[in-house]
């Protein structure tokens, strides 16, 4: 088994209301910073990106109605990293998490670097979609 963390933001909009505005791959490249600089493009069943290691290959969940935006990234050097996300309902609001899994050969450091960006994503994703932001899809 990889070590998980699983890092979360909560964000006061419905978790549907929510959902329903991100889930969008292109709504990704607008607070995943390792998308940012880049335009997806949807080739087939998948999106090319520029990411910060060169292109990458990202495979979305579909929509759905249980607010799954799980990704599976393919950048060219191993296997395919799974990144699961959800939605899930706090009340009147919403919990965004996603678990970061250690690659294999990973060190201390870089997953510590991962878990921070990370969570400067969340609070992209948070400052975006707050009622001050300008995070409508």
């Amino acid at each position: 088994m990889l070590e998980a963390v699983t890092l979360g933001i909560g964000i006061g909009q419905p978790w549907r209301a929510l959902y329903d505005s991100i889930w969008q791959p292109e709504f990704f490249p607008r607070w995943a910073s390792g998308l940012s600089r880049s335009t997806l493009r949807n080739e087939g069943d998948r999106w090319r990106a520029q990411g910060p290691e060169g292109v990458a290959w990202i495979r979305f969940t579909p929509y759905n109605e249980f607010g799954v935006m799980d990704h599976h990234v393919d950048v060219g050097s191993g296997p395919e990293i799974h990144v699961p996300l959800r939605i899930i309902g706090n009340e009147g609001g919403a919990e965004v998490i996603l678990t970061l899994f250690r690659q294999p050969g990973m060190s201390d450091e870089k997953f510590r670097a991962d878990k921070q960006w990370v969570r400067r994503d969340l609070e992209a994703l948070h400052d975006l979609m707050s009622p001050n932001g300008s995070g409508t899809a």
